[in-house]
């Protein structure tokens, strides 16, 4: 049968206390809604619609790119007024799947089997059971375990407050017949609001069957109102994240503390410490190492790289058996081939280095080209930029760069030259030459060092 899915996403989200609309809160790096569309997606509707009010345009704004239908609901009158705008443009023998835009963690899996369930001209109620169900409307059932009603906390009886099966409100509704049943729904509640659940007392009514499936685990449909519940559901979706990565091969030193912010991929035997932060496009080569609090973005780590405490990796392609850090960072354009090393407060922009070449310590290296097995010493910089533009340097094959030596671009360092200590050089090196660009030293005997005045 033909589905479409609606996201009821209209809310404002008072309790976040935040300028952006409650579904653009970011969730693992991104807005919290696209989460949806992603499992939305996933079970392959024939449309999505997606319902918005609080914000204006910058909802559909932040998804332009993507297929989807924009419903405003200019009045925020409760859940069953928010499909009621969607409705003119379902038709009636589709199903409809409604999804709220602050219910971000279901799974697919779970939509899957509500779906299977749901007959076409039935509902099918997603529900969840809790140990702590104060608050939630409770499910209530015949002996044939039908759904008969769903009683809010604060009508129910005592004997329906011990229930523990509650109502998400995620469901599947017959087109047909939805749109009779909304128009049958009053806002003659305390809020003056058209609740979508009461259409279940409505169906029951007309003797249509209403099957209530129970998700796997009840995180799947926590709802998020303000920030200490954004917060909780960070904490589910990463420890998701963290059990994929697993499965994938790789250790975590505690999965408690790992964040992926967009995907990773893993070979086996990867370590990732503590406090790591993945964001963008990931790939880590088999025996991969990251150290603790180290920040990787949109990069490709080749097979036994050993990545130290500290380190900023941001566009990046490094071959085999790279060693970086502790306290380095490389920033986009950075492409190291095999058995580079990079080391401690070490800066790498839009370069390229050639195999087995060390960038060791306190040095600044940006649109340079560093052949094989060269060795960059101690605080060397490469001056790229002079205010207007900025220019390459290229250093050859087997090149020696004293520590303190500033390489003013454009420049050529042929290969096998030597380059002292203390330099500035500003002219091109030819191969096999030492190259040396120091003032002469001066001493002044009996120079006295100035002294603070006496208090």
């Amino acid at each position: 049968m033909a589905l479409t899915t609606v996201i009821l996403a209209a809310g404002q989200g008072k309790r976040m206390n935040s300028a952006l609309p409650k579904v653009l809160q970011p969730l693992a790096g991104r807005p919290m809604l696209s989460h949806l569309l992603e499992t939305a997606n996933a079970l392959a509707p024939q449309a999505i619609n997606v319902v918005y009010g609080h914000g204006g345009e910058i909802v559909p704004e932040a998804f332009s790119g993507s297929a989807v239908d924009w419903t405003l609901q200019a009045e925020q009158r409760g859940t069953g007024h928010a499909l009621n705008q969607a409705l003119p443009g379902i038709p009636d023998d589709h199903q409809i799947l409604v999804l709220f835009g602050d219910v971000p963690l279901v799974t697919t899996a779970s939509l899957k089997a509500l779906l299977e369930q749901a007959l076409p001209d039935g509902v099918a109620l997603l529900t969840a059971i809790v140990e702590k169900p104060k608050g939630y409307g409770r499910v209530l059932r015949d002996d044939s375990g039908a759904v008969t009603a769903i009683v809010e906390d604060k009508d129910a009886t005592p004997a329906q407050r011990a229930i523990k099966e509650i109502n998400t409100g995620l469901m599947v509704l017959p087109g047909g017949a939805i749109r009779r049943w909304v128009e049958a729904v009053r806002d003659d509640n305390a809020q003056g609001e058209f609740y979508l659940t009461d259409v279940i007392s409505v169906a029951v009514g007309e003797g249509v069957p209403v099957v209530g499936v129970s998700v796997a685990e009840s995180n799947e449909v926590l709802g998020i109102n303000d920030r200490a519940q954004l917060a909780a559901a960070e904490r589910v979706l990463q420890r998701r994240y963290a059990l994929e990565v697993m499965a994938q091969g790789a250790t975590l030193a505690d999965p408690g503390r790992f964040d992926l912010r967009g995907k990773l991929t893993v070979g086996r035997d990867v370590f990732i410490d503590v406090g790591a932060v993945f964001t963008g496009d990931v790939v880590l080569g088999d025996r991969v190492r990251i150290g603790s609090n180290s920040a990787v973005s949109d990069s490709s780590l080749g097979e036994d790289c050993l990545v130290h405490e500290h380190c900023v990796i941001d566009g990046v392609v490094a071959g085999a058996s790279c060693e970086i850090g502790p306290f380095a960072r490389l920033r986009p354009g950075t492409e190291f081939q095999e058995r580079v090393k990079v080391g401690n407060f070490v800066e790498v922009k839009a370069s390229n280095v050639a195999p087995g070449s060390k960038i060791n310590h306190l040095s600044y290296v940006g649109d340079t080209s560093v052949g094989r097995d060269v060795n960059v010493g101690a605080g060397t910089i490469t001056c790229n930029y002079d205010g207007v533009a900025k220019y390459r340097t290229q250093i050859g094959d087997e090149v020696f760069v004293g520590s303190g030596v500033m390489l003013v671009a454009p420049l050529e360092v042929g290969a096998g030259a030597t380059i002292a200590a203390g330099s500035t050089i500003t002219k091109n090196v030819p191969g096999e030459a030492l190259a040396v660009g120091r003032n002469r030293q001066s001493t002044v005997k009996g120079w006295k060092r100035p002294a603070k005045p006496s208090k």
